[in-house]
């Protein structure tokens, strides 16, 4: 059986809960906004087990809303999953649409923790934005749902506080 007849999975019959999916294992565009972007989510396979995920975009791009120049970040996702994980490609094609959307550092980060809370409802989740400085400021977003469960390892994120970050 050739790749284009293996379902749309190249590699072999497709995972549980993912034959619903648009994008993964398609040609795809990038949205043109935030809004147009598709988030995907597929089944946790280790449901009733706390464990951490973590996604991180060092090369975040968005437009100020202002002045229409490019704003740049090191966004740092952590989430412990309820019945749900995000499908890795809708989340990268979501954030790669920010980098013609105008909106302030806060509001791109909110923007996207709350998008990922409404779509998987998490147990926990956190996101670090380390946007790099526009006038000499650096502006850093943090965020949380909540207090994290007991007994979960949580590592730190690790992105230094602007010294030329590196």
């Amino acid at each position: 059986m050739s790749d284009h007849q293996t379902d749309h999975h190249p590699t072999g019959p497709s995972a549980p809960g993912t034959d619903a999916l648009s994008q993964l294992g398609r040609a795809t565009t990038t949205p043109q906004s935030p809004e147009e972007a598709v988030l995907e989510r597929v089944p946790s396979p280790h449901q009733g087990r706390q464990y951490v995920v973590r996604f991180t975009a060092p090369e975040f791009t968005s437009l100020c809303p202002v002045t229409g120049q490019p704003d740049f970040a090191h966004i740092v996702i952590d989430y412990i999953p309820g019945e749900w994980i995000v499908e890795s490609k809708s989340l990268k094609l979501f954030l790669t649409s920010f980098r013609n959307h105008g909106a302030f550092h806060e509001d791109c980060s909110i923007a996207i923790a709350e998008r990922l809370v409404a779509l998987l409802n998490p147990q926990w989740l956190r996101i670090g934005a380390y946007w790099y400085p526009r006038g000499g400021i650096p502006i850093d977003v943090f965020w949380q749902t909540g207090e994290p469960p007991k007994g979960v390892w949580i590592p730190t994120q690790d992105v230094p506080g602007y010294r030329g970050r590196g």
